[in-house]
C-alpha cells in the first residue's frame, strides 16, 4: 500500500502503540528496514507519541470527550500530512544507510519466536516502558501542583494568556526541551487551563513535549541526515502552531 492510504495506516498504527517519542524511534528503524516507505514510517513516528488510546481516556476525564477527540483527530491529521510531505519531497536518501539496509540480508528471515518467548518479550517491553514513564508522570504531577498552588495566575496569563499572539509560539518552544510522554503532560495541561491559558496554547505545549522533545530529536539525528531532520521539525512545528492558534480561536466551542 502506498500514497495517502499508507500514511493513514501508519498514523493509525501509532495510536495503538503506547510509546514515547524516543521509544518510537527503534520501531521507526524496524519499519524502514522492513521496506516501508519513509513517509509512512514518519507518519507513525509523529502519531505514536502524540496519540495514545489510554491517554485519550485520561484526556477526556480531565477535560471532556469533545476535546479528547479533537486532539486525536488533529494529531492524526498532522501525522498524515507530515508523512505525506516527506514522501512528496522524496527524502529517502537522507536516511542513514544502516537503517535502509534490509535485515533479511543478514539471515534473519529464519528467525522465529515461540509463544513463551513472545510473552517474555512483551513483558520485558511493558517493564521497560513503565520504568521510563513513571518518573515523568510524577514530575508532571509535581509541576501541575506547583502551577495550581504556588505560581500566581497573573504570571501565567501574562506569559501564556489567550489574548497574546505569541502564547502558542512560546508554549511550543518551551515544550521542546522537555521530555515526557503524554501522561506526564496531562497534569500540567489541566493546571494551565485552570489558570486561564487558552486550550490551543495548552495542546500546543503538549504536542511539542511529546512529538518534538529534544532527547528524541538527538536520537533521531543518529538515523536521519540533517536535511530530513530539519524538514521533520519544520513540518511538526508549523503544524502545532496552526493547531494551537486555530483552537485558541475556537476554544470556547470545545470547553
Amino acid at each position: 500500500m502506498t500514497g495517502i492510504k499508507a500514511n493513514i495506516m501508519g498514523a493509525l498504527l501509532g495510536t495503538i502503540t503506547p510509546f514515547c517519542s524516543c521509544s518510537s524511534i527503534p520501531l521507526f528503524i524496524g519499519f524502514t528496514r522492513a521496506g516501508l516507505p519513509v513517509g509512512v514510517t514518519f507518519s507513525f513516528l509523529i502519531s505514536s507519541p502524540l496519540v495514545d488510546l489510554a491517554s485519550i481516556i485520561l484526556l477526556a476525564s480531565i477535560f471532556n470527550w469533545k476535546i479528547a477527540m479533537i486532539y486525536v483527530v488533529l494529531g492524526l491529521i498532522l501525522a498524515v500530512i507530515g508523512g505525506s510531505l516527506i514522501s512528496f519531497f522524496k527524502m529517502e536518501k537522507y536516511v542513514a544507510k544502516f537503517v535502509t539496509q534490509n535485515s533479511t540480508a543478514q539471515g534473519d528471515e529464519d528467525f522465529k519466536m515461540s509463544a513463551k518467548e513472545c510473552r517474555e518479550f512483551a513483558w520485558e517491553q511493558v517493564v521497560e516502558i513503565f520504568s521510563k514513564v513513571w518518573m515523568y508522570v510524577l514530575i508532571g504531577v509535581g509541576i501541575g501542583a506547583a502551577i495550581h498552588n504556588w505560581i500566581p495566575e497573573q504570571w501565567i496569563t501574562a506569559l501564556l494568556g489567550q489574548d497574546h499572539w505569541y502564547s502558542v509560539l512560546i508554549a511550543t518552544i518551551i515544550g521542546i526541551p522537555m521530555y515526557a510522554d503524554i501522561f506526564g503532560t496531562l497534569p500540567i495541561a489541566e493546571a494551565l487551563v485552570v489558570k486561564g491559558v487558552g486550550l490551543g496554547t495548552v495542546l500546543a505545549f503538549m504536542m511539542a513535549v511529546t512529538a518534538l522533545s529534544l532527547p528524541s530529536l538527538i536520537l533521531l539525528k543518529q538515523v536521519v541526515k540533517t536535511r530530513l531532520l530539519s524538514l521533520f521539525i519544520g513540518i511538526v512545528f508549523v503544524g502545532i502552531l496552526i493547531i494551537g492558534y486555530s483552537l485558541n480561536t475556537l476554544g470556547d466551542w470545545f470547553l
